[in-house]
């Protein structure tokens, strides 16, 4: 497996660990639906959480965040409302990035709610 692969599952190992700290239930990890895959699925206040988790080795130009496009939005959001049919719960869309420092340590930053700025359509 490629370095930036193993390095993304370490993020998405770590945002979980992260998750569960802070207090959420995994419910599933790398849930698959069509062409989209949602990193993690939690569960928190009775709200599910859709997570999108973003590594970077270093910090590039682009913030991992910002990686999260109109596209990406959309499968995210397609995924969600298959994984909900069944559900009443709501729903919000979170982001973590996880991003080596030159020294090697490595930073989490947690965004709640991370789509509420962006226009998906």
């Amino acid at each position: 497996m490629a370095d930036h692969n193993d390095f993304g599952k370490l993020a998405e190992e770590l945002a979980a660990d992260f998750l569960t700290k802070k207090g959420y239930k995994i419910l599933v990890k790398n849930y698959r639906f069509r062409k989209a895959e949602v990193d993690i699925i939690a569960e928190f206040e009775s709200q599910i959480i859709i997570v999108e988790v973003k590594a970077r080795q270093n910090h590039t130009v682009m913030e991992p965040h910002e990686a999260v496009n109109k596209a990406k939005i959309r499968l995210l959001v397609a995924a969600a409302d298959e994984f909900m049919k069944e559900r009443t719960n709501e729903v919000r869309f979170d982001i973590i990035a996880v991003i080596r420092t030159p020294n090697g340590k490595l930073e989490i930053t947690y965004i709640e709610n991370a789509f509420d700025s962006i226009d998906a359509n």
